[in-house]
């Protein structure tokens, strides 16, 4: 008994298109009112913190920062899964996808960072409240800003070299929007293959 050829061809149809569409324009209308209000959120108080005099103090800039890596984390993921929405792109190339991970989880493990630095800088103005002036000022949260970037790309850049390393079956699009599921499912080898455990030099 042979198969029918028809039948990858209706898998593949019936894989790519998914949810109905009623399905898809039900989910993008909320998320894309949660987009632009995220968007404007953000971009107001990056500019009250950047125009009013008042707001210069490192508690209104560490808020700032944290506004700053909402607007990335946001504008780097909610783009691309509104366009697999509303049915404007069905594929992601490898690459982006890669480039996609790696801005998203720069962008969270920053916030986590700003969001220390946030807990700290009230910490001292609660117990240290007369150095506070002294310990915390405009160069320090510059630090602190490029700390949390640097931090961020430290922990993600290995991940995405070995990620970019691995041997991929196929062509390398990914339909619909990148998970680290579809990133593994797209590889050709096992965890303990040498290809992967092995050294930049060794293979």
């Amino acid at each position: 008994m042979e198969l029918d050829p028809a039948l990858p061809t209706l898998n593949q149809t019936v894989l790519i298109s998914g949810p109905g569409p009623f399905v898809l324009l039900g989910l993008s209308v909320p998320v894309c009112l949660l987009y632009v209000a995220a968007l404007a959120g953000n971009a107001l108080l990056l500019g009250l913190v950047a125009a009013d005099k008042a707001l210069q103090a490192p508690m209104y800039q560490l808020l700032g920062l944290l506004a700053a890596t909402d607007l990335v984390l946001a504008t780097s993921t909610v783009p691309k899964a509104l366009a697999v929405l509303w049915g404007l792109s069905g594929k992601i190339s490898f690459g982006v996808c890669l480039a996609q991970v790696f801005v998203a989880h720069v962008a969270f493990i920053a916030e986590s960072s700003v969001l220390l630095a946030m807990a700290v800088d009230r910490h001292v103005a609660i117990f240290q409240p007369l150095r506070y002036g002294a310990l915390l000022t405009q160069r320090v949260v510059g630090i602190v800003a490029v700390a949390a970037v640097t931090r961020g790309a430290c922990v993600m850049a290995p991940a995405v070299v070995l990620l970019h390393r691995l041997p991929y079956c196929g062509q390398r699009a990914l339909l619909g929007f990148p998970t680290h599921s579809s990133l593994i499912s797209l590889t050709s080898v096992g965890p303990l293959d040498p290809k992967v455990t092995a050294r930049p030099g060794q293979r």
